[in-house]
């Protein structure tokens, strides 16, 4: 399979005033859906970071955005939903829906809708399906929103951390072209949500959520509670120094998560199967936190209670903290690693894993992930071999984490 970025389409669904634009070439498209005042063009930098070859870039304005401020109404998450998956359909093909904001509940029902096409789903910042729920007092200042510009910018600066200052400016623009009685319209879909979103998911497949780690709407304990349990098997991360417009402000570092994700995706469904039937374990979640090796990312994949047992520690460790610390550590030791077999069993995922360590010493395991009910890793334990390697990585972590984690969890010589 073959990228090509340079070659830019645009293209309308037939009988309908539904414009995407494509770039690039693959078997499979990556479809990408805007949220509440943004329109198309505020993913153009996450999709200039992406390098993973076989995938196709979608972009569309959702009715009453971008450059379809004029369309008629209604301007309602049924509305949407069907104009995207006319988009799927048009298509033809396998997708990934990628969606922020507002447009993660218009991602969910088009991939509940089109199961047949979808093979995975990405949900940055994601309002939860059942609605914000925002008082009366609340909603009506962001109800207020249409044609104001002032506003608009006071909001955006105050729930993000390092929005570009151009990009903020025509994100203003953007916003305040809407109409206001579709901005209405608009806070009504994620603050009173969708029927479907009072249960858990109808889509049974591969879900990535993220979050920027400063966003103050949508929160970290809304996306525990609210958006995590209702999946199978999400994986979940966190963007640091980024708020509401993590793919704004930190679109490279949104870029490496989504390139993760997909390299674990089924894209082609087997016959006979239900291509949304079969969701992935917590073990792309890990994979992807031993590939960036950075404390933010195995910490979004953990329970707060999280217990680690290893053949390299004399007694466990425990704790969100505790644990992130000890396996950032733990990454960075690995001059390679490469997991290998990967099984799925309830609420476990095993997988097995080679690396290399220590001036290219051969170390070969297995990790089991064990999943609470929110969709968070909450016991791992990790089995090396030979004896010998594991007993110099125990005493080399003792040396890392000195003041962090206590000497006695780890193997002394004395």
């Amino acid at each position: 399979m073959t990228t090509t970025k340079g070659l830019t389409r645009t293209e309308r669904v037939a009988d309908s005033d539904i414009r995407f634009k494509r770039r690039g070439t693959g078997d499979t498209a990556l479809v990408f859906v805007h949220g509440f005042l943004d329109d198309q063009y505020v993913w153009d930098a996450v999709i200039d970071a992406m390098a993973v070859p076989g995938f196709e870039y979608v972009q569309l304005d959702l009715a009453g955005s971008g450059d379809r401020t004029s369309a008629g109404g209604p301007f309602d998450l049924t509305r949407f939903a069907h104009d995207v998956g006319a988009v799927v359909d048009a298509l033809d093909k396998p997708v990934i829906l990628v969606a922020q904001s507002m447009g993660t509940l218009v991602a969910e029902l088009v991939a509940v809708d089109h199961g047949e096409h979808t093979r995975g789903l990405v949900l940055l910042s994601p309002v939860p399906l059942a609605g914000v729920g925002l008082p009366e007092e609340a909603a009506q200042q962001f109800r207020s929103m249409g044609g104001n510009a002032e506003g608009q910018r006071a909001i955006r600066q105050q729930l993000s951390v390092s929005l570009p200052e151009a990009e903020l400016d025509r994100l203003v623009v953007v916003g305040t072209r809407v109409p206001a009685e579709v901005v209405r319209d608009l806070v009504k879909c994620w603050n009173e949500g969708h029927p479907r979103g009072r249960d858990a998911s109808l889509y049974r497949g591969p879900v990535l959520v993220g979050r920027g780690a400063e966003d103050g709407f949508v929160t970290d304990e809304m996306i525990t509670t609210h958006v995590l349990p209702r999946f199978e098997w999400p994986e979940s991360f966190a963007v640091r120094d980024a708020g509401h417009w993590a793919h704004v402000e930190a679109a490279a570092a949104v870029a490496v998560h989504i390139e993760a994700f997909l390299t674990t995706l089924p894209l082609e469904a087997s016959e006979g199967s239900d291509p949304s039937g079969s969701p992935e374990g917590p073990g792309s979640g890990w994979r992807g936190a031993f590939a960036s090796k950075t404390p933010e990312d195995f910490a979004a994949a953990f329970a707060e209670d999280i217990v680690l047992e290893a053949s390299v520690l004399a007694i466990p460790v425990k704790g969100r903290d505790q644990v992130k610390a000890t396996m950032t550590q733990a990454s960075l030791i690995y001059e390679s690693l490469e997991f290998v077999r990967e099984a799925v069993a309830g609420s476990r995922t095993y997988l097995e894993w080679e690396a290399t360590a220590f001036g290219g010493r051969e170390i070969f395991g297995v990790t089991v992930l064990t999943k609470g009910a929110d969709g968070r890793i909450n016991h791992v334990a990790i089995h090396h071999r030979p004896l010998e390697a594991a007993l110099r990585f125990s005493i080399e972590m003792r040396e890392r984490l000195d003041g962090t984690i206590d000497r006695s969890h780890f193997y002394t010589a004395d």
